[in-house]
């Protein structure tokens, strides 16, 4: 058997492990009433959303619990460390920070309120991995919170830094993925979780559209992947008045979360993966303002 089927077969028994009571010990999910009682707890200015999280990740029992004051601006970015049994680390990200235009339900505390819910699914049993789970400050305002964590690592946390999966703008249907900026190998392992599990998946590139805190770990040669939610005709939601709690489509925001859950509990087991055969690229979706 080749490193590639073996990989293959192991992605199997991890994922599918969720589907019966053994596999409870791989990861767990929290109630969709649960996570959407979280997603509806958007309200207030920036400040209160960091307070908000912080409370859902204490609530969560985060075993270790910080904020990062970030230069130039007035919230921290909120780190919650689920220590695993290396020193090697996964990031799981999303920002918490709003334009003024909508309630930015979707854009994005639909990610943020999704991080205590992965820390639960993923806090059941030992993992191999040590996940940060971050709270972003200032993706709005040019990824500065993002741009700060990474500015702020020794050279030796950065060495052990070992793929970053971020979440912007989820709910407003099925699961997509910016796979035009992610690394190929994220992309792959992401979408043999979303086969096995039965769970929708499509690619949509966003780069003509915006940018996202993936972007300032990708620049860092760091492995990094964006899962989201956009289409062409969602579009207009984005930084909008119409981005409210009325437009997640909370069926498909949950399966969205139980992908992730999925996703992330395979990578602790089977990340880095070995070099698979040469496959051909994932067809999808270029967005742009102007179309």
């Amino acid at each position: 058997m080749n490193k590639f089927c073996r990989f293959f077969l192991l992605l199997m028994l991890a994922v599918c492990c969720c589907r019966g009571a053994a596999a409870q010990t791989r990861f767990r999910l929290a109630s969709p009433a649960t996570v959407e009682q979280r997603l509806g707890q958007y309200g207030g200015d920036d400040t209160q959303r960091e307070k908000t999280l912080k409370q859902l990740f204490a609530a969560s029992e985060c075993p270790q619990l910080a904020e990062q004051p970030v230069k130039k601006l007035k919230q921290p970015n909120l780190i919650c460390v689920l220590p695993g049994a290396s020193g090697e680390v996964l990031v799981v990200g999303a920002h918490f920070d709003h334009v003024i235009r909508g309630s930015g339900v979707v854009d994005n505390w639909s990610g943020a309120s999704l991080l205590p819910s992965l820390l639960e699914s993923l806090s059941g049993e030992p993992r191999r991995h040590t996940f940060i789970f971050i709270g972003f400050a200032g993706e709005e305002t040019g990824e500065v919170g993002s741009k700060f964590y990474l500015q702020q690592l020794s050279a030796e946390a950065r060495t052990k830094l070992q793929a970053m999966v971020n979440m912007d703008t989820l709910g407003l249907g099925p699961t997509k993925v910016w796979a035009s900026r992610a690394d190929p190998a994220l992309v792959r392992a992401l979408s043999m979780v979303a086969h096995l599990l039965n769970a929708p998946l499509g690619v949509v590139n966003v780069e003509q559209v915006g940018s996202t805190d993936s972007e300032q770990f990708r620049r860092q040669h760091i492995p990094a992947i964006t899962i989201h939610s956009l289409t062409q005709e969602t579009l207009p939601v984005l930084h909008s008045p119409q981005d409210n709690l009325k437009r997640v489509k909370l069926a498909d925001y949950y399966e969205s979360y139980r992908l992730i859950a999925a996703y992330l509990a395979f990578l602790d087991a089977q990340w880095p993966p070995p070099e698979p055969p040469p496959t051909a690229p994932m067809e999808g979706e270029n967005l742009s303002r102007e179309q």
